[in-house]
């Protein structure tokens, strides 16, 4: 990451690190989003042809609907990441972050208890959804502030 040291009082400069922050946001992002869809993939190739026979049904659906937000968040997650490159706010940021986070939370917790069979770990997944749905909004906020300049 590059320091950028300006004197002015014009307000560039914030401009300037504003936008040196925004790409570096963005290259992390979409790599991270990609990253993310190959391991739901991975995962779900995993479950259902791995997991199928180990498994109790009931479990396998636990799984199921672990790898299938695990994908929808990884779009959400890849859509914020290609906003950022053309209108990057801290909404997106924090919305990517929380994405992210929320994939962690939710599927890595369906994940865990239905190899496991642990059943407290299930409480961990309703933190997840919380996290994906301030991500949502945040979005939303974003989303509505864009439009909003271009009309």
């Amino acid at each position: 990451m590059q320091s950028i040291y300006c004197c002015t009082t014009n307000g560039k400069a914030d401009t300037v690190i504003n936008e040196q922050l925004s790409i570096i946001n963005m290259k992390q992002i979409l790599p991270l989003a990609a990253a993310s869809g190959m391991l739901a993939v991975a995962l779900g190739a995993f479950g259902a042809h791995v997991l199928k026979g180990m498994i109790t049904p009931d479990m396998l659906e636990v799984y199921k609907t672990g790898v299938q937000y695990h994908f929808y968040h990884t779009f959400a997650l890849l859509v914020v990441g290609i906003l950022m490159h053309f209108n990057s706010s801290k909404e997106l940021e924090w919305s990517a972050r929380l994405f992210v986070t929320g994939i962690v939370l939710f599927s890595g917790s369906l994940y865990a208890l239905s190899i496991s069979g642990i059943k407290i770990l299930g409480v961990i997944t309703p933190f997840g959804g919380v996290v994906w749905i301030i991500a949502w909004i945040l979005l939303a906020i974003h989303c509505s502030r864009i439009t909003k300049n271009k009309a």
